[in-house]
């Protein structure tokens, strides 16, 4: 399979990455660049550039590429802060990135996806168990499930769209640990999973939770 990973060099892409080692794998990030070693699997892949909160960068980025089997998204953040003083501008970057940027690769990329391709987006257990001072993030996961369960009604050529709702995993722990007070870590394995099973799964529309 031919396989977009976007944000496929941070802490859950490149676990990912390494499952899908006998795909052939074209990452995309802000970073971006050129012909990029090859996978386990002895498959090349290769690096593009990509700034999902544009729409003309992601259609730049299709237009660049193969046709594709699926398009995976593990990039993408939102505010943390108090909500006594949080404003609009605050919730913006993560509105246009995380939120909206997933939207456009599905929006966009279902043009450039192969009959029976798939999408694969990011949410989070915050959109069930919202963090102190996590509402942004809480209601970007929140719209991003909501979108796929509506997506999933509307795409055509048998196209398929999953999202993955990951709680705090454990690669995470330093860096969010204590802001989920409480919280047991998800362990990496059943995180991948997660995604192997929308990627390379017959599940359509579904919310796949790896926190419960």
């Amino acid at each position: 399979m031919k396989i977009l990973l976007i944000g496929g060099r941070g802490t859950i892409g490149k676990k990912v990455a390494a499952a899908l080692d006998n795909h052939e794998l074209i990452f995309a990030g802000r970073g971006g660049g050129d012909i990029s070693g090859h996978t386990g699997g002895g498959i090349a892949s290769r690096d593009e550039q990509v700034d999902i909160a544009s729409p003309a960068s992601i259609e730049k980025l299709f237009q660049r590429l193969p046709v594709l089997d699926a398009c995976v998204c593990t990039a993408g953040t939102g505010y943390y802060g108090d909500f006594q003083t949080m404003t609009e501008a605050h919730m913006t970057n993560g509105i246009r990135g995380k939120l909206l940027g997933q939207i456009n690769l599905v929006l966009i990329g279902k043009d450039y996806l192969r009959e029976g391709g798939s999408f694969t987006l990011t949410s989070g257990v915050a959109a069930e168990m919202p963090a102190h001072n996590g509402t942004t993030v809480a209601m970007i996961n929140g719209a991003i499930n909501s979108f796929v369960l509506g997506a999933a009604q509307e795409l055509k050529q048998d196209k398929r769209i999953n999202v993955v709702s990951p709680g705090l995993v454990e690669d995470s722990m330093e860096r969010y640990g204590a802001m989920f007070p409480g919280y047991d870590p998800v362990p990496m394995a059943r995180v991948v999973n997660g995604y192997l099973r929308s990627i390379l799964g017959a599940g359509n529309g579904k919310v796949i939770k790896v926190y419960q």
